[in-house]
């Protein structure tokens, strides 16, 4: 797997801030006059990202540079080999918008652009740029479910591996900041000029944050030729619209409670038994309802330890099912359990606690990882130790 996010450029970065409870979320002077924005930025420019992978296509959207720096670690030292059907599956809100918004901007003033630039603003773009430099030709697909982006990538790439149509598959999530998305939930009025809260009962909205981060998926074929260790398995998925409103999620909490209910029995488990919980957890007034709604429904008085790690990263949009799926396996792998940063007092109406410290040393079997996004596009995911 592979991951650069606000609060890490690789992996091992990544856990190390979220073991030492360090948010990546600050202050911005980039996107805000006032200079009082909180955002997820990652700690890395364009032209450094251009330089790192010697590319020198000056077009080349954020998306595509932050995504093949996490596909880049994900894929490793992997070799390609013609009796093994490989596919990339990438999944983003914005695509090339962070170059195309600027050439928008020039175009009103008045200034001649440079056309060429448009080419690289549609989504799959991205995708192919990152497929052609890690030459992966067999199966290139983009998604974009909103904030269920990155969640239905690895879960689109499950569904083909088990069909037998790919032996394995890189799946993952990517999204810059953008003006567009900054002013977009400004307009709504669901963006915190604080740090965000999720589950608290102050909350007051989301802090945006930008991040990659991918997954291999490989079947016993592609293992016995790469060798390569299994971290752990991807028991369930499952997907559930409940078309409650455009942005807003049902407050009875039915398509989360079916993408959760159906991916634990795909997992073939009970509810009891999953470990851990990473919450999508947003600091949305709606959102957390909604989900501790959902979790109620499926776990009723015995939920498991969950927490939302957005307070790390910023909610990366199509990003974050991905970025919190390798949190997922890092919790599996190293035995822990994040905690859910900045939570004081327990929503009214549901009275859930996240944990609220970091908890190591941990037996964790299962864990599930929800990813809701706008329109009520619902997707959670169920990663296991064991097969």
């Amino acid at each position: 797997m592979g991951i650069v996010s606000a609060i890490g450029l690789t992996v091992d970065e990544n856990l190390q801030a979220l073991r030492g409870e360090k948010s990546g979320i600050s202050v911005s002077k980039r996107w805000d006059e006032r200079n009082d924005l909180l955002v997820g930025e990652v700690k890395m420019s364009n032209e450094d990202l251009l330089v790192r992978f010697g590319l020198s296509n000056p077009y080349l959207s954020r998306t595509t540079l932050l995504g093949l720096m996490a596909a880049s670690e994900a894929w490793g030292t992997n070799v390609h080999h013609p009796q093994l059907k490989t596919g990339i599956i990438s999944a983003t809100s914005v695509g090339g918008m962070d170059k195309s918004e600027v050439f928008y901007q020039d175009y009103l003033k008045g200034n001649p652009g440079n056309y060429e630039v448009l080419k690289y603003h549609d989504s799959g773009n991205t995708t192919e740029n990152i497929a052609k430099q890690l030459g992966i030709a067999g199966y290139i697909n983009t998604l974009s479910t909103a904030c269920s982006s990155g969640a239905n990538a690895i879960m689109l790439g499950a569904r083909l591996m088990e069909q037998g149509k790919l032996d394995r598959v890189l799946v993952g999530g990517i999204d810059p900041l953008t003006r567009f998305t900054i002013n977009g939930f400004k307009s709504l009025m669901i963006y915190d000029d604080a740090w965000c809260r999720p589950f608290d009962e102050s909350r007051a909205g989301l802090n945006l944050g930008e991040g990659a981060a991918f997954l291999l998926l490989e079947n016993e074929k592609s293992l016995n030729f790469s060798g390569n260790k299994t971290l752990c398995y991807l028991s369930g998925w499952a997907n559930a619209a409940d078309a409650y409103h455009q942005t807003a999620s049902s407050p009875e909490g039915k398509g989360a409670t079916l993408a959760v209910g159906n991916a634990l029995k795909k997992a073939g488990i009970t509810p009891q038994e999953i470990s851990y919980i990473n919450a999508h957890g947003t600091g949305t007034k709606n959102n957390d309802v909604s989900e501790s709604v959902a979790l109620k429904n499926i776990f009723g008085d015995n939920i498991p330890p969950f927490s939302s790690t957005k307070a790390y990263t910023g909610h990366t949009l199509a990003a974050a099912g991905a970025i919190e799926a390798v949190f997922s396996v890092l919790a599996i792998r190293d035995g822990l359990v994040f905690p859910n940063l900045n939570y004081r007092n327990s929503i009214e109406e549901t009275g859930l606690v996240p944990v609220t410290s970091l908890k190591t040393g941990q037996d964790i079997h299962s864990v599930l990882s929800n990813s809701f996004g706008f329109g009520g596009n619902n997707s959670s995911l169920v990663f296991a130790r064991e097969a």
